[in-house]
């Protein structure tokens, strides 16, 4: 389980293709320091598996449902990315429970200069607009946020410069791709409400 907060700003080291999977080599000096074979780490928000580590780089496999999910598949070498560990037990809660599951990928549609920071606008695939709700959380390449305002297609978030000289969100532009991951609670919620409006219909249907 991660938090969403962006412990460092990574790179891209090597992507090797290995036809439908991907073995990426990525350099994370503070996120490698006590990193061991099996231990987990978000990358762009993905939740991977180191395989190997040494010398400030880590390397992990990406299987064909992740690239088909995530923007992972579309890395190159020099590519910034947002790394974090996950949050150790008793440990502080400062973004929001992330569980590095993306479930799809959005477009930023627009980016807005304001006077605080930036104001960016991202596209929504089809079925997750249900999920957001403004002040709400959502999860942006690895980076918690609070939603502004949310809609069906898509939704808007306000970065602080910290967020901007932190992250890739400084550097994306209209057209880029990002992972996106909704708060988990809504899924659950949603789940239990369907479940809940089934047994009610079939108690009555029982009765009738």
């Amino acid at each position: 389980m991660f938090t969403g907060i962006v412990e460092e700003l990574g790179e891209v080291v090597a992507v090797e293709d290995l036809g439908k999977a991907a073995r990426l080599r990525l350099r994370g000096p503070l996120v490698t320091k006590d990193v061991r074979h099996g231990d987990s780490i978000a990358v762009n928000g993905v939740c991977l598996t180191v395989v190997e580590s040494g010398d400030g780089e880590f390397t992990a496999d990406v299987i064909a449902e992740t690239l088909h999910r995530s923007s992972l598949g579309a890395l190159a070498p020099g590519a910034p990315v947002n790394l974090e560990r996950p949050m150790a037990l008793g440990g502080r809660l400062d973004g929001h429970l992330v569980q590095g599951h993306v479930d799809g990928t959005g477009t930023i549609a627009a980016r807005t200069e304001t006077e605080g920071g930036t104001d960016i606008t991202v596209t929504l695939p089809d079925g997750l607009g249900r999920y957001l709700v403004d002040k709400g959380s959502i999860t942006v390449d690895g980076i918690s946020l609070t939603v502004v305002e949310a809609a069906d297609d898509h939704f808007t978030v306000s970065l602080i410069p910290t967020t901007l000289a932190l992250t890739t969100l400084g550097t994306k532009q209209p057209g880029d791709p990002v992972n996106l991951e909704v708060d988990v609670l809504a899924k659950y919620v949603e789940r239990l409400m369907g479940h809940r409006g089934a047994t009610r219909e079939a108690q009555e249907e029982a009765t009738q």
